[in-house]
């Protein structure tokens, strides 16, 4: 057996692999980095948001009953006590949508306005910034993928761009984002190399990578151990 060939040909194939995966192998070094050196609590935005004051709602004043609402609204889907900033109110999913009604009287209440959103966004804000913008939103951006419009979104001025979404119906928080979580959005879509929906882990683009760095690993342990066998090969021989 030519063992000089056989390590030039373990080379070749070990460099070829290399050039492959190298850069993915890079990144996912880097991406992993930050992923574990930033507190998970930080990235969910955690200490942007004040702790939940308990707010008690008496069902014995509710002035509003089922029966009444299937005549008004027909089909029920959803039926849930909500509140915000000290309001209450009784969301009602149905048929035709989603109506929002003061659950004493049971009339239906308006959405709240850019006013109203402003005062509760501060509400729920533990910093002290102030807001930047806030902006009804139509069409939902990719960093809240999967929500539903109309949504508001309100920014406070600080480097970190903290940014709460609240409900356009209730102004309740659907969730919060800042420049760590969108950094971290990033590096996750490149870690699991999935560039349109940054969610599935199961790509095929991501398992031939894997598989390549595999093959990489293994062609660096089978040079390896031709090397040793040269040697030990060539030190028998003298």
């Amino acid at each position: 057996m030519n063992q000089g060939g056989a390590v030039r040909r373990w080379r070749r194939w070990h460099v070829w692999l290399a050039l492959l995966v190298g850069v993915q192998a890079a990144i996912w070094t880097v991406s992993g980095l930050y992923m574990t050196a930033i507190s998970i609590d930080t990235i969910h935005g955690d200490h942007l948001i004040r702790p939940d004051e308990p707010t008690s709602i008496r069902l014995d004043g509710l002035g509003t009953d089922v029966r009444a609402l299937r005549s008004h609204y027909g089909a029920i889907t959803g039926l849930r006590l909500g509140s915000v900033a000290g309001g209450s109110f009784l969301v009602v999913d149905h048929s035709r949508g989603q109506a929002v009604l003061d659950p004493t009287t049971g009339q239906e209440l308006s959405w709240p306005d850019e006013a109203d959103i402003r005062r509760i966004a501060a509400s729920f804000y533990a910093g002290s910034h102030a807001i930047a913008r806030a902006e009804l939103l139509r069409d939902i951006p990719d960093e809240i993928r999967g929500r539903a419009a109309p949504i508001w979104r309100v920014e406070f001025d600080h480097w970190n761009r903290p940014t709460l979404y609240l409900s356009a119906a209730t102004g309740e928080l659907v969730t919060r984002r800042h420049e760590l979580w969108r950094l971290f959005d990033f590096v996750w879509m490149l870690h699991i190399m999935d560039y349109e929906a940054r969610e599935n882990v199961n790509n095929t683009l991501l398992r031939v990578a894997t598989l390549a760095a595999l093959a990489l690993s293994l062609a660096g342990a089978g040079l390896l151990i031709l090397r040793l066998w040269r040697g030990r090969a060539q030190g028998d021989a003298a």
